[in-house]
């Protein structure tokens, strides 16, 4: 007897529900919300999503794949970031022992920095003499060593000719305190850094200021000391008189020039004429001077020659020099016989 093909027994209303359409997308809408309340629960949610979309579903597989994916990126988007390699973790024993950082297995422990070791102090030696820092730096426990400050390229010889500008601290690998000086030639001004140019003063503008003005603004420049400043005459054929009797003489021109510098190497000369003359024009001068008038070629510039017209007669010999030859230097005649022409002279 041939019996019914046997069919599956219809699914109970409970299994039914579980495989309708709207139940699987709601199993995969619950894995967020089951992630956001414990990480397990919404692995397990997003498990359980993934056989009931697959299995015994009429879904083409392209809408399986998606809801599979998307099951996925939304427990993903829930979860907490992992924590970064050597993050702190905070671990509750029985205790209450405080968080601690967690390093990578293959990382190497911190090692604490040395505590950098601070320059040792010295006594201020700016100022003093290079030779005297030095003594009284070892005699403190220093090692001393020392270098031109400035960007001349002077090597240091005499350093009881140079004086100390900066100084700097340090400590050798022996642990050996050591100074080191920058110095200067005593007399020049120290750099505004360790090794810049020296700021050497100018030559002032001194034209038409008598010599003595002139003079004292020159050594008050503080590189130049009184005795090389030096008096010249202006004009090629002047002549200056004694020390002291030129005092009110007037600058014509100085070496070095106006806006020079003036260092400690530097001799200063200041051209002089008297008062009665003015400056040499530009132009008129030759080998860098000019020569006064002088009418009668005797050497004494007409402004101090008492006869600017007689050659036998200068500022030198105001009464004239006796003539040999019997000419008149002074004019008029006769004479003693002997050659000699001497009315209104001293020599007769």
């Amino acid at each position: 007897m041939n019996h019914p093909p046997a069919f599956p027994s219809p699914p109970s209303p409970a299994t039914r529900w579980w495989l309708t359409t709207p139940a699987r997308i709601g199993f995969v809408l619950a894995v967020p919300l089951l992630g956001l309340i414990n990480q397990y629960l919404g692995f397990l949610a997003m498990i359980a999503a993934i056989v009931l979309v697959w299995k015994d579903s009429l879904w083409q597989k392209g809408a399986k794949v998606a809801a599979t994916i998307a099951a996925m990126a939304l427990l993903g988007a829930v979860l907490p970031d992992p924590p970064e390699e050597g993050a702190a973790v905070a671990r509750e024993d029985g205790k209450g022992a405080a968080a601690r950082t967690l390093a990578p297995p293959s990382a190497t422990p911190d090692v604490p920095s040395p505590t950098p070791k601070l320059r040792p102090e010295a006594a201020d030696y700016r100022g003093m003499r290079l030779d005297e820092a030095r003594d009284k730096a070892e005699a403190a426990g220093f090692g001393a060593s020392d270098h031109n400050a400035s960007d001349d390229d002077k090597s240091i010889w005499m350093r009881s000719n140079w004086t100390v500008c900066f100084q700097k601290t340090g400590w050798t690998m022996s642990e050996t305190k050591t100074i080191d000086f920058g110095a200067v030639q005593t007399g020049a001004p120290c750099p505004g850094t360790d090794g810049g140019a020296i700021p050497w003063p100018t030559m002032p503008e001194l034209t038409w200021k008598t010599w003595k003005t002139a003079r004292k603004e020159v050594v008050a420049l503080g590189v130049v000391p009184a005795d090389h400043v030096r008096a010249a005459t202006a004009y090629l054929n002047d002549t200056l008189p004694d020390e002291g009797k030129y005092d009110n003489w007037r600058v014509c021109a100085t070496d070095p020039v106006e806006g020079a510098d003036v260092t400690i190497d530097t001799w200063v000369t200041l051209g002089l004429t008297h008062p009665d003359n003015g400056c040499p024009e530009p132009g008129e001068s030759k080998e860098g001077r000019a020569d006064l008038p002088d009418r009668d070629d005797d050497g004494d510039p007409d402004y101090r020659d008492p006869f600017p017209g007689d050659r036998s007669r200068n500022s030198t010999f105001p009464n004239g020099f006796p003539d040999s030859s019997g000419n008149s230097s002074g004019g008029g005649g006769g004479g003693d016989g002997d050659g000699w022409n001497c009315p209104r002279t001293r020599w007769c």
